[in-house]
Protein backbone atom coordinates (compact mmCIF):
# COMPACT_ATOMS: atom_id res chain seq x y z
CA UNK A 1 0.00 0.00 0.00
CA UNK A 2 1.56 3.06 -0.65
CA UNK A 3 2.06 6.02 1.29
CA UNK A 4 -0.64 8.49 1.77
CA UNK A 5 -0.34 11.94 2.92
CA UNK A 6 -2.96 13.15 5.66
CA UNK A 7 -4.62 15.59 3.24
CA UNK A 8 -5.38 13.04 1.24
CA UNK A 9 -6.72 10.28 3.67
CA UNK A 10 -8.93 12.98 4.83
CA UNK A 11 -10.95 13.53 1.43
CA UNK A 12 -11.91 9.97 1.82
CA UNK A 13 -14.85 8.50 3.31
CA UNK A 14 -15.22 6.28 6.06
CA UNK A 15 -15.40 3.00 4.29
CA UNK A 16 -12.54 3.96 2.00
CA UNK A 17 -10.69 4.76 5.01
CA UNK A 18 -11.95 1.56 7.28
CA UNK A 19 -10.67 -0.53 3.70
CA UNK A 20 -7.71 1.58 3.66
CA UNK A 21 -7.13 -0.02 7.49
CA UNK A 22 -7.61 -3.13 6.67
CA UNK A 23 -5.79 -3.23 3.99
CA UNK A 24 -2.90 -2.16 6.15
CA UNK A 25 -3.57 -4.91 8.76
CA UNK A 26 -3.22 -7.47 6.10
CA UNK A 27 0.14 -6.03 4.94
CA UNK A 28 1.41 -5.58 8.40
CA UNK A 29 0.63 -9.21 8.95
CA UNK A 30 2.49 -10.31 5.62
CA UNK A 31 5.54 -7.69 6.58
CA UNK A 32 5.68 -9.44 10.20
CA UNK A 33 5.67 -12.52 8.56
CA UNK A 34 8.34 -12.07 6.47
CA UNK A 35 10.67 -10.64 8.68
CA UNK A 36 10.69 -13.68 10.93
CA UNK A 37 11.42 -15.51 8.27
CA UNK A 38 14.40 -13.18 7.18
CA UNK A 39 12.38 -12.63 3.91
CA UNK A 40 11.82 -9.05 4.10
CA UNK A 41 14.52 -6.91 2.90
CA UNK A 42 13.20 -3.21 3.93
CA UNK A 43 12.82 -3.88 7.36
CA UNK A 44 11.73 0.30 7.68
CA UNK A 45 8.61 -1.19 5.83
CA UNK A 46 6.98 -2.72 9.06
CA UNK A 47 7.69 0.97 10.79
CA UNK A 48 6.13 2.50 7.95
CA UNK A 49 2.98 0.66 7.96
CA UNK A 50 2.52 1.01 11.74
CA UNK A 51 2.54 4.53 11.41
CA UNK A 52 0.06 4.56 8.49
CA UNK A 53 -2.10 2.09 10.49
CA UNK A 54 -1.92 4.96 13.22
CA UNK A 55 -2.80 7.24 10.43
CA UNK A 56 -5.80 5.35 9.70
CA UNK A 57 -6.81 5.34 13.06
CA UNK A 58 -6.80 8.51 13.94
CA UNK A 59 -8.13 9.99 11.26
CA UNK A 60 -11.56 8.06 12.13
CA UNK A 61 -11.52 8.30 15.44
CA UNK A 62 -11.19 11.98 15.10
CA UNK A 63 -14.60 11.64 12.81
CA UNK A 64 -16.14 9.72 15.40
CA UNK A 65 -15.77 11.99 17.99
CA UNK A 66 -16.53 14.99 15.77
CA UNK A 67 -20.01 13.11 15.06
CA UNK A 68 -20.93 12.43 18.35
CA UNK A 69 -21.22 15.93 19.20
Amino acid sequence: MPRKLANELRERDDAQLRADLEAAHESLFRLRFQAATRQLADVSQVRKTKKQIARLKTLLAERAAAGGM
